[in-house]
């Protein structure tokens, strides 16, 4: 009997099940690549002159939010973000790393559109979840190769190297290691 990854399908299923999900896998990276190019041409977030001309407690939290999102470097660094994310997702080899890089992605717009969003709130929240569930079924379906990763969490031996009193300093050189970050921003 051939292997099969899916033991609670038969076969010719667990093929369509493949397809599926490769399939959502192309869907979530082809969203992330629209949107992030969207945010790199000046095509999402910002908001118009008239807009812009009204007073603060006239605008809408949604259009609020939309004007700060459109400044740099912010708009820059979410738009690469969601395309180097998409590209992931394209490769076999690093679609599971794209997967888990894209649940924060998700979760954020998310979490955005649920504060700021007025009227269609309830189709995003219903996409967005969706996409996630998508993820996290593409994450499952990479589990043999996640898997040694995330038990190595477990197993790994970690043994103390130092002195149980050394720990209780680690504030103090906490502030030490912060104040070396200071001293330095200031000489350069």
């Amino acid at each position: 009997m051939p292997y099969r990854k899916y033991y609670f399908l038969p076969e010719t299923r667990a093929k369509y099940w493949d397809y599926f999900l490769l399939s959502a896998q192309v869907l979530l990276a082809w969203t992330l690549l629209r949107y992030g190019w969207a945010k790199l041409n000046d095509q999402q977030f910002g908001v118009n002159e008239k807009v812009l001309n009204m007073p603060l407690k006239s605008v809408g939290l949604f259009k609020l939010s939309w004007y700060l999102a459109d400044h740099e470097p912010f708009k820059s660094f979410i738009g690469v973000s969601q395309i180097v994310t998409g590209l992931l997702m394209l490769w076999p080899k690093t679609a599971l790393i794209g997967t888990l890089l894209s649940i924060p992605i998700w979760l954020n717009i998310l979490f955005w559109d649920m504060t700021f969003m007025e009227g269609f709130t309830d189709a995003f929240q219903f996409r967005l979840s969706y996409y996630l569930v998508l993820s996290g079924l593409i994450i499952y379906h990479y589990r043999t190769h996640s898997y040694p990763a995330l038990r190595s969490l477990y197993i790994a031996d970690i043994k103390i190297t130092y002195p149980v009193w050394t720990y209780f300093l680690l504030p103090i050189m906490a502030v030490g290691v912060e104040v070396i970050g200071g001293l330095l921003r200031w000489i350069l």
